[in-house]
């Protein structure tokens, strides 16, 4: 009976051991994948962009999937900013 906890405590030190270290050697992404547009503008892992293709536009997020990088498509359209021309002011 107690060979048999003696064998189980050491397979649990065992697993803990290989998870911990599997943990530790995990390394950030490589610094030069990098998602691009179409006119080869230069996107790291997480920006996000406007992407055109034809006439429909999205918002992209820059990201990995299965050591590949991608665009994850977030929302259509793109924000857009608008000046509004001032009306003379009337006295």
């Amino acid at each position: 009976m107690k060979r048999l906890g003696l064998i189980e405590l050491l397979a649990l030190s065992l697993a803990t051991i290989a998870m911990v270290a599997g943990t530790v050697s995990a390394s950030p992404p490589d610094r030069r994948c990098a998602c691009r547009n179409r006119d080869g503008a230069r996107y790291e892992l997480g920006q996000i962009a406007c992407i055109r293709v034809g006439e429909t536009s999205y918002l992209a997020r820059c990201e990995m999937d299965l050591n590949v990088m991608t665009w994850r498509k977030m929302r259509d359209g793109c924000p857009t900013a608008e000046i509004v021309p001032m009306s003379a002011p009337s006295y």
